[in-house]
């Protein structure tokens, strides 16, 4: 019990300093602060393993001491080639998706919504590849079950893409592929609410990694083109003679120009371009007869313009190269970028005709990208946080425990679910009070994994699905389970319940809760294992002889911020005292516990959110 206090004394220690100092520290290494804003490039002689770890943060998701000295050994140029420059190195060991075949045929185009797939069914005698029952009771029952069904294993299925994804950034040789696709996830924000289905998802996110570092004019077409981007930006209802403006309006707004570089007549001519841009389940189509051919006046450009002509007539616009390059700078450098250096920046993206490696070159070999200004300086995302955790740990997987999309959803990022199409807020936003505390539970999760875990691909929280469920087990008919709980006598429950309920083509409670059943009976389960950390190992491989070259070991290998002085003797101090001696070699038969407890409170500090 004593040492239990002691942990959390000094846990809570941590947390409160934390949330007073959201981001201090000092980095481990960096050039001197004349290199801001300049992108000449840094000479063999300014190389070392601190730049080299820098280098591999932001490139990629981090790693471990050896990754680390192996790019150290290289030349700055050749560093940056070898995670640039990737195409040719080997990736054999990453696997496809495995698809859990849950896409039954008659699905698409799948209805916007339970009342209009029964009205569809009604009036068809069929919907979502179920025929109605010709007669007997609930004939429409089926029906709505495939409605919720594929609801709810579009969402599990898409946990499971996360999942998938999240292992080949851990995996991969080729870090700065998968580190630009989740790049390119932020900025063409789509989320799996309104696009309900796991396939346009998976489809884009494919995209992503395919030419996440091409050329920018063949990406914004793709996407332009994908039914992931289609579904989410009302594609469906921009029609000749009724344009609808969200994807001309975010296309300018978010994802080439920025706002006040065009007009409210531009946006009004670009979505005519679009008219007529849909998809047929995974293909891009283009209808004709909905397609406004006409001449439109775009950008000072008058022309029968589609939507590839409005893509390339933004690309001839200098602001155009200027908003990207400062984008990706921002997600890969820092936040603070002045004018003239996206400027200049800007200019190495038009001058290479919008191919993206040669601004990557230039910003990862510039004396800039080493200076203070811009290491140890950068709040890590939620998910950042946790792949260049499992990277500096040396997994090969993912965990299951903790549930990799709970633990970041929990610290405000979620795959596949951004908040708006804007994608994620960034910075300070991933650090207020309350989620330090979280990113302290994501630590002490994976160094001291749940007991009471419950696989939350396999549980449903939802009261509604529980009572249902229970009252079904307990024998109690359809109509007996699914009547809603009254709060107490004399409740009313709600109208619209209640005409659910007493409609006798279908009940739609229950198909929510039959739904959830299919589901889980289809989707394959996530891989529930923990992490399988040995840090008693680590630390006699390293050969650490103190309590001291152990907390300074694990600060060098985990932080690229160093913690202060006093936070440094806490944690040799808290070590001494766990271990009843600062000797490893008294207490290396004993000492796991005590090395998951001083990590997890170096983990804890607010230095270890950056990079």
């Amino acid at each position: 019990m004593l040492r239990k206090l002691k942990w959390l004394t000094a846990a809570l220690a941590v947390t409160a300093f934390a949330a007073a100092n959201p981001i201090p520290g000092q980095s481990q290494a960096a050039g001197p602060a004349r290199w801001q804003n300049d992108l000449t490039p840094i000479t063999p002689a300014d190389w070392n393993y601190d730049l080299a770890a820098h280098l591999l943060e932001r490139a990629g998701f981090s790693g471990t001491p050896e990754e680390i000295s192996a790019l150290a050994k290289l030349t700055p140029a050749d560093a940056v080639r070898r995670l640039v420059h990737f195409q040719n190195i080997d990736n054999s060991q990453l696997l496809p998706f495995d698809e859990s075949g849950v896409h039954d045929p008659g699905l698409e185009p799948f209805p916007p919504s339970r009342p209009a797939v029964t009205d569809l069914a009604k009036a068809k005698g069929e919907a979502l590849g179920i025929k109605v029952k010709p007669s007997g009771n609930r004939r429409l029952q089926p029906v709505v079950n495939e409605f919720f069904y594929w609801l709810r294993a579009s969402v599990l299925e898409t946990n499971r893409v996360g999942y998938w994804w999240a292992n080949r950034m851990v995996r991969t040789n080729r870090p700065l592929e998968e580190k630009m696709a989740l790049f390119w996830h932020g900025h063409f924000a789509v989320n799996e609410a309104k696009v309900r289905d796991y396939r346009k998802l998976l489809k884009e996110l494919q995209i992503f990694q395919a030419q996440g570092t091409g050329n920018f004019r063949d990406l914004m077409i793709a996407v332009a083109k994908d039914p992931a981007m289609l579904t989410f930006l009302d594609a469906g209802v921009n029609v000749k003679g009724a344009p609808n403006e969200n994807f001309a309006r975010e296309i300018m707004e978010l994802f080439t120009m920025g706002v006040g570089n065009y007009t409210e007549k531009d946006i009004r001519e670009a979505a005519r371009a679009f008219t007529g841009w849909n998809y047929v389940d995974l293909d891009f189509v283009v209808n004709a007869a909905q397609h406004d051919g006409g001449p439109k006046t775009f950008l000072g450009r008058t022309g029968n313009f589609d939507g590839v002509d409005v893509i390339k007539t933004i690309m001839d616009q200098p602001v155009t190269a200027k908003f990207i390059a400062g984008k990706i700078y921002r997600f890969l450098v820092r936040e603070d970028l002045s004018p003239e250096l996206q400027e200049k920046l800007g200019a190495v993206l038009r001058n290479s005709n919008y191919e993206i490696v040669p601004l990557l070159d230039t910003i990862f070999l510039s004396k800039d990208f080493y200076s203070p200004a811009s290491v140890g300086t950068q709040i890590k995302g939620p998910v950042l946080l946790a792949i260049s955790t499992y990277r500096r740990f040396g997994l090969t997987e993912v965990p299951g425990v903790p549930d990799f999309n709970s633990a970041t959803n929990a610290l405000g990022q979620l795959l596949f679910r951004p908040p708006t199409v804007a994608g994620w807020a960034q910075g300070r936003s991933w650090v207020t009070p309350g989620l330090l505390l979280e990113r302290g539970n994501f630590a002490r999760d994976i160094l001291f994994p749940d007991v009471n875990f419950i696989p939350p691909d396999r549980y449903n929280g939802s009261e509604e699905i529980r009572s249902v469920a229970d009252r079904i087990r307990r024998g109690l008919d359809m109509t007996s389970a699914t009547t809603p709980s009254r709060a107490g006598e004399g409740a009313i429950i709600a109208e619209s319940n209640v005409a659910a309920d007493r409609d006798e083509d279908f009940n739609t409670r229950y198909g929510s809760f039959r739904g959830w059943q299919m589901a889980i009976e289809k989707v394959k389960p996530i891989p529930r294992h923990a992490a399988r950390i040995d840090l008693s190992k680590m630390v006699l491989d390293a050969k650490l002889k103190s309590t001291t070259e152990v907390v300074d070991y694990f600060i060098h290998r985990f932080m690229r911020v160093v913690p202060s002085d006093d936070a440094h003797r806490m944690l040799v101090r808290f070590l001494d005292e766990d271990l009843g001696t600062p000797d490893i070699a008294v207490a290396q038969t004993y000492m796991e516990d005590s090395l998951r407890l001083v990590l997890h409170l170096i983990m804890s500090q607010p230095e270890y959110q950056l990079d």
